[in-house]
């Protein structure tokens, strides 16, 4: 697929236990159902060819062979598929019998990769029919009518990833085979397995499953038995998960008695761009390829059965944490921000913070943030000083938000208006006021900033900034206005997540009048409101309407900065995440705003004040983002260009 995407699924068929031949044709039938689903890879539970719990009968040599010969009858009828799958049954080599994985693809049998660990425990006997495969050198073997190889270390090569295998028990173990695996350059793990059911035991699992694909930076591919196993002392519900890094992409239906196909698309170029920025992994590679890189063979697969679609959930909205999650994820980056400005204060022996109250979003989450650090420090909330400075711009309904706010939280309120200041600066540096251009909004912004340094000096006090990560991306503040404080607590809080983070106080932390004040404040238009308001007095320069939708730049800005995505790329998915909402030139317009001025305004955030990081994406010069001041867009650009 284009993009670095690879479609893959997980298979749970219909299975009749030591009736090989029914197996496989419902085997082959999924396996058609997928390749026309444009699936690339696809896996089957393990043992499927034979069914897991054949106990005994494993010992028969009817048994062995009759899964041998469903499994050369698999690769004749799928010849002509242009897919890839992993298929489970029991291999007879040197002598000893292997639960193994096959690779079959085209119609040629690719590789044998059996299971490196037995669990002999409880409900589980293996040992009584397998040997395992820890220690085992890769050979080769003639398996139905076709030489191949066999072994634990083989990694498939596909023109679009490179994928490894385990078998059920193997990720249970302390060093799972995957690890390695992934450390030589795979970077999806499949796991055919029969884990019977029992109570707890399925959150586990997908807790273990989370972890690994998350620890190995791997998606992870796990198809489990399902109804058809003999239920004589244990029961198979049929798991089946699909995770990238650690996060879950889809997942089966549990205790369903129907065949199911689990399908979704893995960003493989995600995974290597998180590798490749992650030292630890790429040290652990560095120290087992110093001694071990011959030790793992590469298969290659010429499949390459993809479109240009994908099916999985691109979210719109990647920094706001989804369902009940965003409760514990609000609290968690609030007391982040808190925390932070409670050292600073702390450090300095500091008693008092200043800070510009607007009535909108930004100003509001920073007074909400100084209000519980000062609770926090056990200091009188008095010494939080909040300025409301009415300008040109500022409306009836900002400013009663503005100044019910404080009141309501109980911080000290000064209203410095700035209208007469601004215009005995336009009549000093020679301006018509009549002409609202650039300097006549910026000298707003700056005078607001001068009132509040000066104030916080009378005091011997602290500014704290307001302004946001999506506001620093797209160099949305005036330098040296709103861009300076002493210390800005809303720096990595994109303005999507600052809504939610308002709305959480709102609802958890406020009552009364104060909730309702914030609610409002919540669904307030964004504006810095430097253009006088309309006549009916509503705000009259919306934000969004000459910058862009911050949900677009939001959205622009995660996979530029997170995983350094390509325009094209990013335009690929905004299509997907933001389908129905925005047209495809609406999406190419703001993709080509964001780039321009992203590279044209790192100025601003090469001297930016200190702040505390919140999430996995920050513009600060002293940690995340070191960019040059004068680096070109061209390439970024021609590429919007070309969309």
């Amino acid at each position: 697929m284009k993009y670095g995407f690879v479609r893959v699924a997980s298979a749970i068929p219909s299975v009749k236990v030591a009736n090989c031949a029914f197996n496989r044709e419902h085997i082959e039938a999924l396996i058609k159902t997928a390749e026309a689903q444009c699936v690339e890879i696809v896996c089957f539970p393990e043992l499927s060819l034979t069914a897991y719990t054949c106990q005994d009968l494993f010992k028969q040599q009817k048994l062995i062979t009759d899964a041998e010969t469903e499994l050369k009858i698999l690769l004749s009828n799928t010849r002509s598929l242009n897919i890839t799958a992993i298929v489970g049954l029991p291999v007879c080599h040197h002598g000893i019998l292997l639960n193994c994985a096959a690779v079959i693809s085209k119609g040629n049998l690719l590789g044998i990769v059996p299971k490196s660990y037995l669990p002999n425990y409880n409900e589980f006997y293996e040992m009584r029919w397998f040997a395992g495969a820890q220690n085992m050198s890769c050979a080769s073997i003639h398996l139905a009518g076709q030489d191949t190889i066999i072994g634990n270390k083989l990694i498939f090569k596909t023109p679009t990833c490179k994928f490894g295998i385990e078998i059920c028990e193997d990720v249970w173990a302390p060093t799972p085979p995957s690890n390695e695996l992934t450390i030589h350059g795979a970077e999806l793990i499949f796991n055919i397995s029969a884990s019977n059911d029992a109570i707890g035991k399925h959150a586990y699992l997908e807790s273990l499953l989370s972890q690994q694909s998350a620890r190995c930076h791997c998606s992870y591919i796990y198809s489990g038995a399902g109804f058809g196993e003999s239920t004589q002392d244990v029961v198979f519900s049929g798991k089946g998960f699909i995770y990238e890094n650690g996060h879950l992409l889809a997942e089966a239906k549990r205790f369903s008695t129907e065949e199911q196909l689990i399908v979704s698309e893995i960003d493989v170029e995600r995974l290597q761009i998180e590798r490749a920025a992650n030292t630890t992994f790429t040290t652990c590679v560095q120290r087992i390829n110093d001694y071990d890189s011959y030790s793992f063979i590469n298969v290659p697969i010429s499949t390459d059965n993809a479109d240009d679609k994908i099916s999985r959930t691109i979210i719109p909205h990647p920094f706001v944490p989804n369902g009940p999650m965003l409760n514990e994820r609000c609290e968690e980056i609030f007391n982040i921000q808190v925390h932070g400005l409670a050292k600073r204060l702390q450090h300095i022996h500091c008693q008092h913070a200043i800070i510009g109250i607007s009535g909108g979003l930004d100003s509001t989450l920073a007074l909400l943030v100084c209000v519980q650090t000062f609770d926090l420090l056990k200091l009188n909330r008095k010494g939080i000083i909040g300025i409301t400075m009415p300008g040109f711009g500022t409306t009836g309904r900002t400013h009663n938000n503005a100044v019910s706010l404080m009141q309501e939280l109980g911080v000290t309120i000064r209203e410095i208006p700035i209208v007469e200041a601004c215009r005995q600066h336009f009549q000093d540096i020679g301006l018509d006021s009549s002409i609202h251009d650039i300097t006549y909004e910026n000298s707003q912004a700056r005078e607001r900033t001068q009132i509040l340094m000066d104030v916080a000096n009378q005091v011997n006090g602290i500014v704290v900034g307001t302004g946001d990560l999506s506001e620093l991306a797209l160099g949305w503040a005036t330098y040296n206005g709103d861009h300076m404080s002493m210390y800005g607590v809303n720096a990595s809080v994109p303005k999507t997540l600052a809504r939610h983070l308002v709305i959480w106080t709102a609802n958890n932390l406020q009552q009364g009048k104060c909730r309702e004040t914030l609610l409002d404040i919540a669904d307030t238009p964004i504006s810095p409101e430097l253009i006088p308001a309309d006549a009916d007095g509503n705000i009259a320069q919306k934000t969004e309407d000459l910058v862009g939708p911050y949900e677009l730049h939001d959205f622009f800005l995660y996979y530029f900065l997170r995983f350094g995505f390509t325009p094209a790329k990013i335009f690929f998915l905004a299509r997907q995440a933001f389908k129905g909402q925005y047209t495809d030139d609406t999406i190419k317009k703001w993709l080509t705003t964001f780039c321009r001025r992203f590279f044209t305004q790192q100025f601003k955030r090469s001297c930016l004040p200190d702040g505390p990081k919140v999430g996995s994406c920050s513009l600060s010069p002293r940690g995340d983002w070191r960019m040059p001041t004068d680096a070109d867009a061209k390439s970024w650009l021609d590429e919007c260009n070309s969309l």
